[in-house]
């Protein structure tokens, strides 16, 4: 097994960027949901609202995060903010202390989204935790929704497409990393695995909302994606895709790293595996990146 892809989102719920290698810090990947865009209440915004966020592009430089937007003039954003205001912000029932951008910025995504936010971002004296269900008292996170990383094997994508009329991207389920060579959903098994020099500890699925409906080149609603999913992957009312992760030291990650799976468990969710697996071509690293 190697690790295929790496994804990181420097804005959360914009479009992210495929890299070919990164680095992992004490929040997970360097600068992964770094930023978020907040409404008047504090309350992050998402696809889940705002489908069109999906085509708002991002890439990386050396020194800025650079904004594209049909319409719009490019929007430079340092990626070391100037020092702003304090600002209370909410990601679903997790609250922490934001700092905001700049005045500038919020007029960009104001103009774009057609709604008034504010982006804001996580400066380095906020420290996010984790759930303690799930994680040590030293994990810490950036904007994600819960865990620094989701982990999907490019399999469990396939197996999930050959029920589609239409094929769908890995771009809709918003991974970290992606590992090809085995089965799909083998992810479901995994409890601690290795990349390089950096374990990782899987230790609660991803519930998928409706993003994965959004088509990230479109921002239309298809329906079909959820459809499949609601069918196949369905367990106590909640469907999952992919399973959240926790990174044990720092470091670097680069893509055809062989992956160890150092400890499995009791699959979870528990739920029916494909029949028969998906058969592709052996990976060509390549032409992955």
């Amino acid at each position: 097994m190697i690790l295929s892809n790496i994804f990181i989102y420097p804005v959360k719920s914009l479009a992210g960027i495929r890299v070919s290698q990164w680095e992992v810090v004490e929040t997970g990947l360097k600068y992964d949901r770094q930023w978020m865009l907040i409404d008047e209440n504090g309350q992050f915004l998402s696809q889940r609202r705002f489908p069109k966020m999906a085509l708002i592009q991002t890439e990386l430089t050396e020194s800025t995060v650079i904004l594209s937007a049909e319409n719009f003039s490019d929007f430079h954003l340092p990626l070391e903010p100037k020092k702003g205001a304090i600002i209370p912000s909410t990601i679903w029932d997790d609250s922490c202390l934001a700092q905001h951008v700049s005045i500038e910025a919020d007029a960009w995504f104001s103009a774009v989204l057609e709604t008034v936010c504010q982006l804001v971002y996580l400066p380095s004296q906020t420290k996010r935790g984790v759930d303690l269900t799930y994680a040590n008292d030293a994990d810490r996170v950036a904007f994600s929704d819960g865990f620094p990383f989701l982990i999907i094997s490019q399999n469990s994508l396939n197996s999930l497409n050959t029920e589609l009329e239409t094929p769908i991207e890995m771009a809709r389920f918003r991974p970290n990393l992606v590992i090809s060579g085995c089965d799909a959903y083998a992810e479901d098994f995994w409890r601690l695995i290795k990349i390089g020099d950096i374990d990782f500890r899987l230790p609660k699925p991803c519930s998928r909302c409706s993003i994965p409906a959004i088509n990230p080149k479109t921002a239309d609603i298809e329906k079909a994606p959820l459809a499949a999913l609601n069918r196949l992957r369905k367990w106590q009312n909640k469907i999952y895709f992919g399973q959240n992760a926790l990174h044990n030291s720092c470091g670097k990650l680069k893509i055809g790293r062989i992956v160890e799976v150092k400890i499995v468990g009791e699959q979870s969710p528990p739920l029916p595996l494909p029949k028969i697996q998906p058969q592709i071509n052996p990976c060509v690293i390549d032409d992955l990146y």
